[in-house]
């Protein structure tokens, strides 16, 4: 997210894996939509591959501090232009933990759109420059709060344990492993607490000195250590074409990646904005490697004037830039396309990367979780803090010492995979059970049949 430096010094991280479920998943809010999984290099839904086809979408930007999603008129007002786009997804980069989504997320659902979710805020993240204070168990709470009001939703797609934390500042990359440490306790308290298994991942600035290394880095190590995708935001391509921009460097480079991989922002104004990318992304060029992603942004903000497709008018309307139809028009003339895509059936991991000058990290163990938030584990985190908290910037208890790999996970093994990992799975796509339930119901007619002789 364009945001301002006050604000990006504040912008959050990471982590996750897998114990024992202590809390049954309550039944989900009503929606009509399939939930997403990560399977292989790719997102499904349900039998189908998913592709992101979005929106980044914050009204007021960052620094409003509001949350769209608790706005019943924000959201409506904006629900009936995601549809005239013709949208699928939108990323919203904070929201209030402590208050009910219910009526927006429905809403969402039933136009058809997912959400993907920052968890973090401007009062709760990792600070860049003091990664170690601001990893704390009063940050962790927060996050699992969010996580905690947003999972019972069937159209949560993803969340993000951070946005943009490592820059092009050489040494931000020592805030990695925190980040990448958040987002290992995102994903085990979503399994110890029973909850769907709803992928956590990372969004990375576009910044060419490390991109590589990040997404090597969120990929290395056991599986309780790896994310489930990894996201960045892209500009490079301003109205030009697949090579011209670079991308197809990109999709030899990110090729047997492993992971699921998407743009969590782009959309280049140098040149003005047709949006070409979206056939790239549809294209055979891309969608064995890649998923899809999200235009950047919304709405017009200050400081960013150029970048959104419509302009704020009021509470209950908007107005519409050539942007918004030249994006509607894209998404109409390249549709996602059938099929798998050409997606890789399993997941794997890669070789941490070697520190150099433009990354810092040299040790592959991460932090352990502050001693303070292991209790949300069985217990949950409780209500959130809100947008109106004391904030978590060197508020509580922080990790006095290394992970062991593999003590995230639900098991004691700290074996990296190169077949596959928890969570995300090694096979191809879901696979239709039907005929499975009808061999069964044949199977035990069989064997009633027999006693009966």
């Amino acid at each position: 997210m364009k945001t301002s430096s006050l604000t990006l010094g504040l912008l959050a991280a990471v982590a996750t894996a897998d114990p024992t479920p202590t809390e049954q998943e309550p039944p989900s809010k009503r929606s009509s939509l399939p939930t997403v999984t990560a399977s292989g290099n790719a997102f499904w839904a349900g039998s189908d591959r998913f592709y992101v086809r979005g929106v980044d979408y914050q009204p007021g930007g960052s620094s409003a501090m509001t949350d769209p999603l608790a706005d019943e008129t924000t959201c409506q007002r904006d629900i009936a232009e995601f549809k005239t786009l013709g949208i699928n997804t939108v990323r919203v980069y904070m929201v209030d933990n402590s208050v009910s989504h219910d009526t927006c997320m429905q809403a969402l659902s039933d136009a058809g759109i997912y959400l993907i979710l920052d968890v973090n805020n401007p009062l709760y993240s990792i600070n860049r420059a003091q990664p170690a204070e601001s990893y704390n168990d009063v940050y962790l709470q927060s996050v699992f709060a969010t996580i905690d009001a947003f999972r019972s939703y069937d159209n949560t797609l993803a969340f993000f344990s951070g946005n943009e934390v490592v820059n092009d500042q050489t040494n931000t990359t020592l805030a990695a492993p925190y980040v990448k440490a958040t987002t290992r306790d995102m994903r085990q308290y979503i399994t110890q607490r029973g909850y769907r298994a709803i992928p956590v991942g990372y969004s990375a600035a576009d910044v060419s000195q490390n991109r590589y290394q990040l997404a090597e880095y969120f990929n290395c190590g056991t599986d309780d250590e790896r994310s489930d995708f990894f996201a960045f935001n892209d500009y490079s391509w301003c109205n030009t074409d697949f090579e011209t921009s670079g991308w197809d460097q990109k999709v030899q480079n990110f090729t047997g990646y492993g992971l699921p991989l998407f743009l969590s922002e782009y959309g280049c104004t140098t040149n003005g904005r047709s949006f070409g990318e979206v056939g790239a992304l549809m294209s055979s060029n891309m969608t064995s490697v890649y998923s899809g992603g999200l235009v950047y942004e919304y709405s017009v903000e200050d400081g960013n004037e150029n970048y959104g497709l419509v302009t704020i008018v009021g509470s209950s309307s908007v107005s519409t830039k050539s942007d918004f139809s030249a994006y509607s028009t894209a998404l109409s003339k390249y549709p996602a396309p059938t099929g798998d895509g050409g997606f890789t059936s399993t997941t794997n991991s890669v070789t941490c990367p070697s520190p150099d000058s433009n990354w810092l990290v040299s040790n592959t163990l991460l932090p352990a979780i502050p001693t303070a938030a292991l209790k949300y584990m069985t217990d949950g985190a409780g209500t959130g803090p809100g947008l109106t908290g004391d904030g978590s910037q060197n508020a509580g208890g922080t990790s006095t010492g290394d992970a062991e790999p593999g003590s995230g996970s639900a098991t004691t093994t700290a074996t990296p995979s190169s077949t596959g990992k928890k969570n995300i799975g090694t096979r191809p796509a879901p696979m239709d059970t039907a005929g499975f339930a009808v061999m069964g119901v044949v199977l035990v007619a069989t064997f009633v049949g027999t006693l009966l002789l």
